[in-house]
């Protein structure tokens, strides 16, 4: 789920491969929104000697419409680039690296970030140095402090590009095992012996771009809405990476060039679109479209296969849901334009009737003094779907909103006594999440980590 691997050609491009998009109210910054966009997914942290980096060849950005478009009215961009400090070694690093400026880092990397509002581009910042990865004990022997340098105030923003550890937890092995939900083995048509789930991203780093901005620099008025029931008080978010149209290898330099225009080639906003609702076929295609043109995605989310397969793959479990042939208007809703303000007391976050997959955020509703991982649907309107949290346990609320839990906000409807219950069995045994900017925990260390094991049966 999310967007690890979620369409076959971008999974083979994995640099610019899109695989979780945050946005935020700042919980130790109220006046402030956090937009996190992670790439690169499953990165091994004992990934060398040629570890993982930024694209100099990816445009990678995270755009924001305050105006019910669903296009970009203010977009942050971000174009790194690389150098090698010495060309006669093979190692990433020739001593340990204790400062982001050490000299032993023999392969820096850099960025430089831009933003676009009405038209005109802005540098807001140029060689902002990243951190090294975690490569070990050894070599960045206090990663935590090489971290912090490379969180950089610009004027009253915030920013990062580094590695991270990946916060996502979801049970991979098992959903895309003919959708096994481990603690409903039993149930299943091909029924085995219940078991927990098995947290498949736990111990994988990410590379993250995170950006924290005063919330009167990406609203509709310039101002920090406080009507939640306002319009204006919503802003829609998603993250994309593009290429240069053209790209040729040159076999005299060994290295690839690319020309012309730049094309998208990855995108995302709300976890589980492409990778589940969005048909095989069609799933690179979308990864190219922008959010103003999903309402050709509209009848894959108002039916979605995931939702007419529960009743198959667990007989006799969800009734209901089989018998339920309508449009589904809660996911609609949830997905393509936002819950409007009559649906759940005090809160919206419609963006209008465009529909477009968008991350939509309400910045009038504050941080939670004691966050509920369910978001909304465990009554933390500061939660998924408003925006999404780092610690929002997005795969459960998704699998009980296909369920039919979300059904009775739009329909009278009873859901199956199951569909509360749904859930991948994980839990988020990542990296613990930082209580400071950037938030995402600290990426794990290669010489620490100890591989898994693999079974063929």
């Amino acid at each position: 789920m999310s967007s690890h691997r979620e369409a076959p050609e971008i999974s083979k491009d994995p640099v610019a491969d899109s695989t979780d998009v945050y946005a935020f109210v700042s919980p130790n910054r109220p006046n402030s929104v956090t937009f996190i966009a992670n790439f690169i997914p499953m990165e091994l942290p004992d990934g060398g000697p040629n570890f993982y980096e930024f694209g100099n060849d990816v445009r990678y950005e995270i755009h924001v419409s305050n105006k019910g478009t669903a296009t970009a009215d203010i977009t942050y961009r971000f174009h790194f680039h690389t150098i090698v400090r010495d060309d006669t070694t093979f190692l990433y690093n020739t001593g340990q690296i204790t400062d982001i400026s050490d000299t032993t880092w023999n392969r820096p990397q850099f960025y430089t970030l831009t933003m676009i509002k009405d038209g005109k581009e802005k540098v807001l910042a140029r060689h902002l140095p990243c951190p090294p990865v975690n490569v070990g004990t050894r070599s960045t022997p206090h990663y935590a402090t090489l971290a912090a340098q490379a969180t950089h105030q610009i004027g009253g923003r915030k920013v990062f590009a580094g590695q991270r550890a990946d916060a996502f937890h979801v049970d991979l092995g098992s959903i895309f095992d003919l959708g096994a939900l481990r603690p409903f083995n039993t149930a299943h048509l091909i029924s085995m012996p219940t078991a927990d789930g098995v947290n498949s991203v736990q111990g994988y780093n990410v590379h993250s771009i995170a950006l924290q901005v005063p919330i009167t620099q990406v609203t509709r008025h310039g101002n920090h809405p406080t009507d939640p029931l306002r319009a204006e008080s919503v802003i829609g978010v998603w993250a994309t990476a593009s290429r240069r149209k053209s790209r040729i290898f040159d076999k005299t330099t060994g290295r690839y060039a690319e020309t012309g225009p730049w094309e998208q080639v990855s995108r995302l906003a709300n976890p589980l679109f492409n990778e589940v609702i969005v048909p095989m076929a069609e799933k690179d295609e979308w990864n190219a479209r922008p959010p103003s043109g999903d309402s050709r995605y509209a009848k894959y989310v108002n039916h979605p296969e995931l939702g007419a397969k529960l009743p198959v793959l667990y007989p006799g479990v969800f009734p209901h849901l089989a018998a339920y042939k309508k449009a589904r208007a809660d996911l609609h809703a949830i997905l393509l334009t936002g819950i409007p303000s009559h649906v759940v007391p005090g809160f919206q976050n419609y963006t209008g009737p465009v529909e477009a997959d968008l991350l939509r955020l309400n910045v009038a509703i504050p941080p939670a003094s004691k966050p509920n991982d369910l978001g909304v649907v465990g009554g933390d309107l500061a939660g998924f779907p408003n925006g999404r949290r780092v610690n929002d346990d997005v795969v459960t609320i998704e699998l009980r909103a296909i369920a039919g839990l979300t059904i009775p906000l739009v329909d009278t409807y009873t859901p199956d006594a199951a569909a509360a219950g749904v859930t991948d069995g994980t839990t988020n045994t990542n990296a613990k999440a930082r209580e400071n900017f950037p938030y995402l925990g600290l990426p794990g260390g290669g010489y620490q980590t100890v591989p898994g094991t693999t079974k063929a049966s």
